[in-house]
């Protein structure tokens, strides 16, 4: 239903709590290199817990190949820099987030590539940096899906 982007992640747990998060609400993963580990890293492995095998993950050399490949129908980034709140945006089914690497977020070449109301931003004390990757990702996602009323879920009360 919505693609989840990893611009050269570099923390393998991050990334396989992502391939669970991904496995778990039908959203594909996309991993742009390079990455900061390797796939079979024990690590990824152990936080994906045994989820590897449902999720969708596909791997792309640049982000310029992900856009040619994947073609998202809209392109959101996540960036502290992002102008809108994400609870402000009507997601649709096929939108794309894009998350950058946990010790610099989004370059500004990329950030540069999407309008200014396509880069959102988690709201946050003031006085702090950033959100852990996976936990962003996580609200981001289950928003879009919980506007979508959940499409496919199991288990609602």
């Amino acid at each position: 239903m919505f693609d989840v982007v990893l611009f050269q992640p570099e923390i393998p747990p991050n990334t396989g709590n992502i391939i669970r998060l991904c496995a778990n609400t039908g959203s594909t993963l996309h991993l742009v290199h390079p990455l900061g580990f390797q796939l079979d890293d024990r690590r990824l492995r152990r936080a994906g817990l045994d989820y590897h095998e449902y999720a969708r993950v596909q791997e792309h050399p640049t982000f310029d190949a992900y856009r040619a490949q994947a073609g998202p129908l809209r392109l959101w980034g996540l960036s502290t820099r992002g102008a809108r709140g994400y609870d402000a945006i009507r997601f649709q089914p096929g939108d794309a987030f894009l998350f950058g690497p946990e010790t610099r977020g989004l370059p500004a070449e990329l950030l540069a590539g999407l309008d200014a109301g396509q880069v959102l931003r988690l709201p946050m004390l003031p006085a702090s940096r950033s959100l852990n990757l996976s936990n962003a990702v996580a609200i981001v996602l289950y928003e879009a899906w919980r506007q979508q009323g959940f499409a496919g879920a199991a288990g609602l009360l």
